[in-house]
């Protein structure tokens, strides 16, 4: 099982990102997906999930409203868009598989991780 997070890069303050979580080895139709992200020096941070259901989504409080995750089963991939950039959501963004799941902010809830990207906010 593999999950390849990808997308990430140097964004300018104001600006968007698209991560993309390419899944296999597993059928993402059965799994919730949780975005989580690291900054230096802090802990791993819930930002948002999304069950197996396209209608069932859960946003950190932090990025509600500049957030939105969303999947695409032909491609087993899920996507993390976030607008509105600024420092401090600089980070290694990292996608998690949970079979069956809740896209709870739960780390131990998840079952597959990927190896994560690196997303740097310039002002």
């Amino acid at each position: 099982v593999q999950l390849q997070a990808s997308g990430g890069g140097l964004v300018q303050a104001g600006g968007s990102l698209r991560l993309s979580c390419a899944v296999h080895g597993l059928d993402l139709d059965y799994y919730a997906i949780g975005w989580y992200r690291q900054a230096p020096g802090k802990e791993r941070e819930f930002v948002g999930g999304a069950r197996e259901s396209p209608d069932h989504v859960n946003y950190s409080d932090s990025v509600k409203g500049r957030i939105t995750i969303s999947r695409d089963s032909a491609k087993n991939t899920a996507y993390l868009e976030m607008n509105d950039l600024d420092s401090e959501d600089t980070g290694t963004y990292y996608c998690a598989a949970d079979l069956g799941g809740w896209a709870t902010p739960i780390v131990d809830d998840y079952d597959w991780w990927g190896q994560g990207t690196l997303v740097t906010v310039s002002s």
